[in-house]
């Protein structure tokens, strides 16, 4: 008796050879006529929905007195990460802590309303994937900036843990400006750890397990706090590390033999 593939294959030679008429069994038609492929129809995206602004980007910003805000021409600057000729515009916000500069790119489009004091930006093509992108990223930076230049940011470090102690102190042997301050940390190892401060940063302990870290750049204030925070990532079964702000961790059952 032959596979069920090898009958199919000399059934269909018979029926090329032949000459006189053959006539079909109904059970075995769909199995040899041709099926006429269905006809294309257009390709359809993943999403049906149409194109909406982005939640963060279309709010004004507010700008508080005392922050002046100025728009500069546009100019040409490699991107970091593509390597590509774009065209940028720079943005300074000063006030009463200091100044910030932002690289803002050209099809960012930014209005400023004096009367109301409020910023608004907006894209020149909502159909363009990296435009979308950065409508929200630069609204959050400028909004961060402003922040920062009018009231400052913050970021508080607990250490949990037996002899876990932070101080601050200067370091002159150490320091890479004049006056810089360096968060020494004791975390159960031989030695302390001593981190310096960035330019334009403040730390304060107080308390021996808490550290109060200001500035007016929270990109550089985050960083530094995370470059603390590697030197004991809280764990999961005693709940020891450092801890940053509200961080909190979900605790563990011991593991037993």
């Amino acid at each position: 008796m032959l596979a069920p593939s090898t009958g199919r294959r000399a059934f269909g030679r018979a029926l090329a050879f032949s000459s006189s008429p053959v006539t079909v069994p109904g059970f075995l038609v769909p199995a040899f006529q041709t099926i006429t492929p269905p006809t294309a129809s257009p390709r359809r995206n993943f999403s049906a929905t149409t194109n909406r602004p982005s939640k963060l980007g279309r709010n004004p910003i507010t700008i508080p007195q005392g922050v002046e805000l100025s728009i500069g021409d546009l100019f040409v600057k490699k991107d970091a990460t593509t390597y590509l000729q774009q065209q940028k515009r720079k943005v300074t916000v000063t006030g009463p802590l200091g100044t910030q500069e932002l690289d803002v790119p050209a099809f960012i489009n930014m209005d400023v309303d004096p009367a109301s004091r409020r910023i608004t930006l907006s894209v020149q093509d909502k159909n363009v994937k990296k435009q979308m992108e950065m409508w929200g990223t630069t609204w959050s930076y400028l909004n961060n900036f402003i922040m920062g230049v009018s009231e400052g940011h913050t970021a508080v470090l607990r250490l949990v843990g037996i002899g876990y102690r932070a101080t601050v102190e200067p370091r002159p042997e150490q320091e890479e400006y004049p006056g810089q301050q360096f968060v020494c940390l004791k975390l159960g190892f031989s030695h302390p750890v001593e981190l310096g401060l960035p330019k334009g940063m403040k730390a304060s302990a107080p308390l021996p397990t808490r550290v109060l870290l200001e500035g007016i750049n929270k990109e550089t204030l985050m960083s530094y706090a995370a470059d603390l925070r590697k030197w004991r990532r809280p764990e999961p079964y005693k709940g020891k590390g450092i801890f940053i702000n509200d961080e909190t961790i979900k605790l563990k059952q011991k593991k037993i033999k």
